[in-house]
């Protein structure tokens, strides 16, 4: 059995920082404590002195484009972005083509990610106005959860029959995630300036199109529903101030039945970065303003938001430089937002073991994903080893993304993440990635 014993490291787990050696072996944390000394000559020995040791990160929203979209992306050359960006598990979403909207389109791209992927995997299962039979038949171990368009984005998967939307509430105990903009406020909005620009709007108005009102009318009747239903529901990549009052910090995540999440671009990005960087921070939901992103921040250190994710959705060049009606909303960030969030600490923005809380440890709760988003004995070793001073600039050569570039191209990070294992295998090293693939099909405590 295969055995790596890391020393001095400071481990960032539940709320802590405290230095300790961590043994592995096989896939799992074998003993964390102190002074460990190898048993025989066979174990690798790592020495994390001055380094940082965290979970490796769980990302409960990616868009890997496989299959159908692969001239963006595909799930081995995103996978290997995402753990050279820390992220060691992910959760991939069903707007792929064709969509993952029955059973056996589930399992086709597990047996996708079972050959070709570098970081653990899991997906959603899509729900549409007319697949509440699939909803039904669906293991609840089968998939991460269940996902709901209730605004349309990449795919066009919208579900807008609000009877249909209550069966689905009324009949799974998956979590719901959803896409929440209103269809009604964005169509109005859009035609609105296309009367005035025709199709080449500026990009700036895309938040007025997409607007806060659009967000927060659709969120709302969501938790609406999920209160009248009893169902589990996560909101996906809240975007603004007003619809953090939604959402509560009283309860224990474990008992929390309406949750939230936001995304790495609305805490970096605001309106303001339009100017310079156009279309390539076109999200939906779009990226607001700075007072939006100063009450996204004060809700996710409050715990009103659960999770940080990425919402990773890649487009080409060639698409993203369309006009604005044509250009694809969504871009790649897997091997950015840890380094980012980082950032964010080094800044005295956010604390490393809240870091922690928010893209490892509560991912697990939310979604009872099994032994994993936790340095624990037992647990799996997917870890994720991060010198905090060793500067780096994102560049177009260094972008492992397939699509070719990132919206973070130019910034300097201040820390760099040197070792990602999984599965208690070093799958990237110092910018290297290991030949075999070490990942395993997320497992679930249901």
């Amino acid at each position: 059995m295969k055995k790596t014993l890391i020393k001095n490291a400071n481990i960032v787990n539940e709320g802590k920082v405290f230095n300790s050696d961590i043994l592995i072996e096989g896939e799992c944390i074998k003993k964390i404590g102190e002074s460990l000394t190898p048993k025989s000559a066979d174990v690798l020995v790592l020495d994390a002195e001055g380094k940082y040791l965290l979970p490796g990160v769980i990302d409960d929203q990616v868009h890997f484009r496989e299959p159908g979209l692969t001239h963006k992306a595909n799930i081995e050359t995103e996978s290997k972005a995402a753990i050279a960006g820390g992220i060691t598990s992910f959760v991939e979403m069903p707007n792929t083509n064709p969509q993952t909207t029955t059973i056996e389109k589930l399992e086709e791209k597990f047996a996708i990610a079972a050959k070709s992927s570098s970081a653990n995997y899991s997906f959603m299962f899509g729900g549409t106005n007319d697949n509440l039979d699939e909803i039904l038949k669906l293991d609840a171990n089968q998939a991460a959860g269940l996902k709901l368009f209730l605004g349309s984005s990449t795919g066009n998967m919208l579900v807008d029959d609000p009877e249909v939307l209550k069966e689905i509430f009324k009949n799974t105990n998956l979590r719901i995630s959803v896409h929440c903009e209103d269809e009604t406020t964005i169509k109005t909005n859009l035609k609105a300036n296309i009367d005035k620009y025709g199709e080449d709007i500026p990009i700036r108005q895309h938040p007025i199109i997409r607007s806060e009102e659009a967000c927060y009318l659709s969120s709302s009747k969501a938790i609406e529903l999920a209160k009248e239903t009893g169902a589990r529901l996560h909101v996906f990549h809240l975007s603004t101030g007003k619809e953090t009052s939604l959402f509560e910090n009283k309860t224990p995540l474990k008992d929390k039945k309406i949750t939230s999440e936001v995304c790495i671009h609305h805490l970096w990005f605001t309106d303001e970065d339009y100017d310079s960087k156009g279309t390539f921070i076109k999200w939906n939901p779009a990226v607001k303003t700075k007072e939006d992103r100063e009450q996204l921040w004060e809700a996710l250190l409050d715990d009103r938001i659960d999770v940080i994710a990425t919402d990773h959705a890649p487009h080409t060049l060639e698409e993203k430089k369309n006009v604005y009606t044509k250009a694809p909303s969504g871009g790649p960030l897997v091997q950015h937002a840890l380094p980012a969030m980082i950032e964010m600490h080094h800044r005295g923005k956010i604390s490393l073991e809240k870091i922690v809380e928010k893209m490892c440890h509560n991912p697990a709760i939310l979604f009872d994903v099994e032994r994993r988003g936790y340095i624990k004995e037992g647990y799996y070793a997917d870890l994720v080893l991060v010198d905090l001073n060793n500067p780096w600039t994102v560049t177009k050569e260094n972008t492992l993304y397939k699509c070719g570039w990132s919206p973070f191209e130019g910034t300097t990070f201040k820390s760099r993440i040197t070792h990602t294992f999984v599965n208690g295998n070093i799958a990237y090293q110092n910018a290297k990635f290991s030949k075999v693939k070490y990942a395993k099909r997320l497992t679930f405590n249901r």
